[in-house]
């Protein structure tokens, strides 16, 4: 039989029954009419055994065997057990360890799909630039193209560059905060020091345009990493400078309360269309009022980067007009 071909069993089985004969002689040796009583007591006990052993391990079998189902990929095997006792709480453990199993490999699987569908973006938000980028190429080589034409379109491969290069760095930026690779340095830090190095690059493009540029952050303190947080912001002050027309205004006001530093971003521009509003942070989303520039990855990396230090990003249309946007920064864990 199977069953004594397992050396755990076998050893058990002839210890009961050793046990069981030593009984018996033992009983006749005292009183011969025991003997017999004894030794049936034995060969009952070492029948329960036996059939108590075949049991749980024919249940050991199956358990092994719907384990190795789900191994080689039979979704739909389940381990259950009604009885109670060790092998019913084993069962129990493995259902619990396979059922986390399934979940990581259907995360790793839609983890798969979203970088495939990310890789596919960012070589359609690529192909334009590089498209226009060989077409300045193509021009710049033919001789009969007057200098003044050929300044005008090195400026513009030189603007094509620019942002491919503002594109990548902010992906690979993207990626590490996706990964848990990126190193935030906190610091309590004057939320005007913040505001003003975050618009710093945009201070002549605003004066070019007229548009005017009014920060109001009072004495409130902002506890982040300059560095990330201010090229968050500068993000956002970028988003507003496209949409506001010449002659507009930029407002910042910030605010520190017990619970949170909050900067509040407001321009005079067109504001959002309604149905954009849910989907401005999206990774790739470009609004209805999308500049042809935009490439929808601004507004992401600004609330990854809030996001990644206990903070929040809204967005909403001001009450008098244009686009406004609430960065907040909590003191504690929310």
């Amino acid at each position: 039989m199977k069953l004594f071909r397992n050396g755990a069993f076998r050893r058990e089985f002839m210890t009961c029954a050793v046990i069981s004969v030593v009984c018996a002689a033992a009983a006749f040796f005292v009183r011969p009419l025991a003997a017999v009583p004894t030794a049936v007591c034995g060969a009952a006990f070492c029948t329960a055994h036996y059939l108590f052993s075949k049991k749980r391990y024919s249940d050991i079998a199956l358990l092994s065997d719907t384990v190795d189902r789900i191994l080689h990929g039979e979704t739909a095997a389940s381990i259950s057990s009604s009885e109670e006792g060790e092998l019913s709480v084993l069962a129990s453990e493995i259902q619990k360890m396979t059922l986390r199993l399934k979940e990581q490999t259907d995360r790793l699987a839609a983890e798969k799909l979203g970088l495939t569908d990310a890789i596919a973006d960012i070589f359609h938000q690529m192909r334009t630039p590089l498209t226009s980028m060989n077409l300045v190429v193509s021009l710049l080589s033919e001789p009969e193209v007057s200098d003044e034409k050929r300044l005008d379109l090195a400026r513009q491969l030189r603007r094509q560059l620019e942002r491919m290069q503002w594109q990548i760095e902010t992906l690979l930026k993207m990626s590490k905060i996706d990964a848990g690779t990126a190193v935030f340095r906190p610091e309590n830090i004057s939320a005007a020091d913040l505001i003003s190095r975050a618009a710093e690059p945009l201070v002549i493009p605003m004066e070019l345009r007229g548009i005017s540029f009014e920060p109001d952050a009072g004495d409130a303190r902002v506890y982040c990493d300059l560095s990330w947080t201010a090229e968050a912001l500068g993000n956002i002050f970028k988003n507003c400078a496209e949409h506001t027309p010449e002659g507009g205004r930029i407002t910042v006001r910030a605010a520190e309360t017990p619970l949170y530093s909050e900067i509040v971003i407001t321009d005079t521009g067109e504001g959002f269309d309604p149905e954009d509003i849910p989907h401005l942070f999206e990774r790739f989303y470009k609004g209805k009022n999308a500049s042809d520039q935009s490439i929808g990855i601004g507004l992401a990396f600004c609330r990854m980067v809030a996001a990644a230090q206990n903070g929040t990003v809204t967005a909403a249309n001001a009450p008098g007009g244009g686009a406004s946007f609430t960065v907040r920064f909590y003191k504690s864990v929310i």
